[in-house]
């Protein structure tokens, strides 16, 4: 799951190597931060935030057939 968030923020952003995704595993629940580049940051979150909700409900959907709840954090 970690490298499929990781290709759909590279190919969002300008500077893929600032792209930077840490992964917390719970019992039930996967947790990705999701750091990218100050400047690239609007291109993530998109207008009122439909790229970033978008990325989550896809994530979301991927961690179901897991069993596992998925939250993703877009850090600065």
């Amino acid at each position: 799951m970690k490298q499929i968030l990781e290709t759909i923020v590279k190919s969002i952003v300008e500077n893929q190597d600032a792209v930077s995704i840490n992964e917390k595993q719970e019992a039930d629940k996967i947790i990705f931060e999701v750091k990218v580049q100050e400047s690239d940051m609007g291109r993530i979150i998109g207008k009122q935030g439909k790229v970033a909700n978008s990325i989550r409900t896809l994530m979301k959907a991927l961690g179901s057939k897991e069993k596992k709840k998925v939250v993703i954090e877009f850090l600065d």
